[in-house]
């Protein structure tokens, strides 16, 4: 297999695992076997974007730092301030400012924190 397929591959990878994460982190506390792994992804993406983010920018990801490695190799180009502005223009092809796509996302991150905390905290410990 050559290194460009593999590269391929590795991009699309990149793509399917990064957009289940983003629909996890986004709904999946309303699935209670879920629950707890969904506090766990949500922990871990807001200490890349903000403690990871101290050191290389508030926001950073290293999944998107990674995929965007593997697109530079593929010869891509990726001027996209985030993943999801990235998405939005590239998937659904809709001209949107980054800044109104940052706003959007953190506010729908905060919103399925807070959703994640909440059935977290109210749901009742199953007995084995």
């Amino acid at each position: 297999m050559s290194e460009d397929t593999l590269y391929r591959i590795a991009d699309i990878s990149f793509f399917v695992f990064h957009v289940a994460l983003i629909f996890f982190n986004l709904f999946g506390w309303l699935f209670r076997p879920l629950r707890r792994w969904n506090l766990i992804t949500l922990g871990l993406t807001a200490f890349s974007w903000l403690v990871l983010g101290l050191f290389y920018g508030l926001g950073y990801c290293f999944l998107t730092d990674w995929h965007w490695a593997v697109r530079d190799k593929l010869g891509y180009e990726t001027p996209y301030s985030s993943y999801i502005h990235f998405l939005v223009e590239m998937v659904f092809k809709v001209r949107v400012s980054p800044t109104l796509v940052d706003t959007l996302t953190a506010v729908c991150f905060g919103l399925a924190v807070v959703a994640s905390a909440i059935v977290n905290i109210r749901s009742p410990k199953r007995k084995s």
